[in-house]
């Protein structure tokens, strides 16, 4: 298999192409807005790119997102996205450009962390009535708040609820008590925190906790990796991890 990757020079790029020659995978070229010495070519822009590719692995941010689209879509290449803090906006452009390309996309792409997602969803229907919070826990270097990971977890119990339920980023000063319909999601930074996500169902004498946490980049690297390869040849449209966890229970 062979991969352009962007937002080659960052961490989680570093972590990509440590890894990529473990899992067969070439690194043909890579994009970064800061480029630096790697294995591979790297360019500034996609439009200095001249390799050929089986899949567009981005590892950036959200900025510049319509021109990584654009050049998969034109190449017809698929496209696993494992960035985060995109707008509404850029989800409704992801949906657009799935009709013509395979596009991989999700909050969080370690296969622990997805499956604490459905883990999530099953104990809301169980533990119906109860209080739910999240909190997440990063590095002191991340930008966006909260996490798309914890907000995907947020989503999961949402749907998987009888009742009509909503986020409430953090508390702050006289709250008044706690209303029976929040998600309690909250964001701590600090230090060299990888990723920690963990789920509170908080009930009448009893809490059950459902917890992640990530203890090397190299968790990520590998599920964008396993997912870049398990795209390839899939039709057009718009997957998750829950896709590749369903091919993977079968």
């Amino acid at each position: 298999m062979k991969a352009i990757l962007c937002g080659a020079c960052g961490r989680m790029g570093r972590a990509v192409t440590e890894l990529a020659p473990e899992k067969g995978v070439c690194i043909v070229c890579g994009v970064d807005i800061a480029p630096k010495p790697t294995p591979y070519p790297v360019y500034s822009s996609f439009a200095d790119v001249r390799e050929e590719a089986d899949v567009l692995i981005d590892f950036s941010s959200a900025q510049g997102l319509e021109e990584r689209l654009r050049f998969a879509a034109e190449r017809s290449i698929p496209a696993v996205l494992g960035a985060t803090g995109y707008t509404q906006a850029d989800e409704e452009l992801v949906k657009q450009v799935s009709a013509r390309i395979p596009i991989f996309k999700t909050g969080n792409l370690s296969i622990g962390v997805n499956l604490l997602q459905l883990l999530a969803a099953k104990a809301a229907r169980v533990l119906e009535g109860f209080d739910v919070e999240i909190v997440e826990r990063h590095h002191n270097q991340k930008k966006d708040a909260p996490s798309g990971t914890a907000l995907m977890l947020a989503e999961s119990v949402k749907k998987a609820s009888e009742r009509p339920l909503e986020e409430v980023y953090g508390r702050h000063g006289m709250v008044g008590a706690r209303r029976p319909n929040e998600i309690g999601v909250h964001a701590i930074r600090g230090g060299t925190i990888v990723g920690e996500h963990e789920v509170m169902f908080a009930g009448e004498d009893e809490i059950v906790t459902i917890s992640h946490s990530a203890r090397s980049r190299s968790v990520f690297a590998n599920g964008a990796l396993r997912a870049a390869a398990w795209l390839i040849g899939k039709p057009n449209g718009l997957y998750d991890m829950n896709d590749l966890l369903a091919d993977i229970a079968d």
